[in-house]
């Protein structure tokens, strides 16, 4: 399995992950359950009016985490924003739950991909391995 198919697969395993940005000085983390492999590029989205968003324009430095029984996976890179209609649509028909906030059209929906990604899956009872994207 290609890597990024294994870190995809973790996070959709664990359903959730931790989203960590910076706010000035003020580290600022919040849940997100948003993922998606398309094109071979890992994805998340947001919305373009909340915090997250205005705080990964200015530093699109992240991290994310997850964690699957005794298990986690961090994700560290850049987010790149994406505009492209197709992969929003591929989010919507995936989680069609987030059509009841967002759709393809509406200026609002953001979807960000991992640039110059580093994944690190860990647990306490076995070496650290890590997947570079």
């Amino acid at each position: 399995m290609e890597g990024i198919e294994k870190v995809y697969r973790f996070l959709e395993e664990a359903q959730s992950y931790f989203l960590a940005t910076e706010e000035g000085d003020q580290p600022r983390v919040r849940v997100f359950g948003t993922a998606l492999l398309y094109d071979g590029k890992l994805y998340i989205q947001t919305g373009k009016v909340k915090n997250v968003s205005k705080q990964i324009a200015v530093n699109p430095k992240v991290e994310i985490c997850a964690c699957l029984g005794s298990k986690w996976l961090r994700v560290s890179g850049e987010l790149v924003n994406d505009d492209d209609r197709q992969v929003k649509v591929a989010m919507l028909e995936k989680m069609p739950v987030l059509k009841a906030m967002y759709s393809p059209d509406d200026g609002n929906m953001q979807m960000l991909y991992f640039k110059n990604a580093t994944a690190t899956f860990s647990s306490f009872t076995e070496p650290p391995e890590e997947i570079r994207f």
